[in-house]
């Protein structure tokens, strides 16, 4: 009600302001001017308690509500963001989960390699080492052979070459032992 009393007092001061500054339009001798301010103020009175009564509080309403459903969507988002990092928390641990048993599987697969591997060596090494034996035998026996062709081929070559140089036939006991002493010094073992 105060405001009201105000807002009358202004408007009936306003005239004599109006007047003293040469405004003829708020000339308050003639009647029309007169019931005109008087539609004014009744008009503002009766919008005034429309928009104090019934439009303010409406916009007051909507404006509370939009701010509680802000305030509860902020409350949602800010407890779906907990979730989302306790989900992305519990996916970084499962993850490293994962990597560390995949880890562990390789290393464990690496480990039973390498023991089939080491397994297979010396088994591969025995053979070898079987085939090795074998093949020296082998080449034992050939070398054998060999210098018992050898020295059957070289006190026949002997014979023939001193007979040859010498005209006489050589003592054969004396060019078997020449090819055997000869033999001996060269023969590796």
């Amino acid at each position: 009600m105060r405001r009201i009393a105000v807002v009358a007092l202004v408007l009936l001061a306003l005239p004599a302001a109006a007047m003293a500054e040469g405004m003829p339009q708020l000339d308050f001798k003639n009647p029309l001017t007169i019931s005109q301010v008087v539609w004014l103020a009744i008009i503002f009175a009766i919008l005034y308690q429309m928009l104090a009564h019934w439009a303010l509080p409406q916009v007051a309403a909507v404006l509370e509500a939009r701010a509680v459903a802000i305030g509860r969507d902020l409350d949602a988002a800010h407890q779906a963001k907990a979730e989302s990092d306790a989900a992305v928390a519990n996916l970084t641990a499962a993850t490293q989960q994962a990597q560390a048993a995949a880890q562990a599987e390789i290393a464990s697969a690496v480990a039973a390699a390498k023991e089939i591997a080491a397994t297979q060596s010396v088994a591969l090494h025995a053979r070898l080492d079987a085939q090795l034996a074998e093949a020296e035998q082998r080449i034992d026996a050939a070398r054998v052979a060999a210098m018992g062709a050898l020295r059957q081929v070289a006190t026949e070559t002997a014979t023939v070459m001193v007979t040859r140089l010498t005209g006489r036939a050589a003592a054969a006991g004396t060019v078997e032992a020449a090819v055997d002493d000869a033999l001996a010094a060269r023969s590796p073992g």
